[in-house]
């Protein structure tokens, strides 16, 4: 069960780099590709959202039936034991959320960068006539 979570936040490391690098300023010429190969990996990423939203569905699921250990009965180790699962939830839920959340911030910057190249283009072309 750990595997899915390393995977989603490498994913996460990675759209962040990518963001980052797409914000950076560079030449024209890097830029464009740059934008052009990010939009073609976009199309076959946009499976991380359902991944994440059925993570996000387990989460939810697993955080309905879990086993609640506040009374005195609990001892020590398990209430840390619970604690512990009950931070892991937090941080995988923000981390799905992260994944959805920077992959439409790198679809927005490539589509925002795309409309630019064709503003100027059509730009250009009522200048030359």
């Amino acid at each position: 069960m750990a595997l899915q979570w390393v995977i989603l936040a490498y994913v996460v490391a990675a759209e962040a780099a990518i963001a980052l690098i797409l914000t950076l300023p560079s030449p024209r010429l890097i830029k464009n590709r740059l934008v052009s190969l990010i939009s073609l990996i976009l199309q076959p990423a946009l499976g991380l959202v359902p991944f994440a939203a059925f993570q996000l569905l387990d989460l939810y699921w697993k955080s309905e039936h879990r086993l609640m250990c506040t009374s005195d009965v609990c001892t020590a180790a398990e209430r840390d034991r619970y604690e512990k699962s009950i931070y892991k939830a937090q941080r995988n839920v923000v981390l799905c959320i992260l994944a959805c959340l920077l992959y439409w911030c790198v679809y927005r910057i490539t589509k925002y960068y795309k409309e630019i190249q064709n503003l100027e283009e059509v730009e250009k072309r009522y200048k030359d006539q």
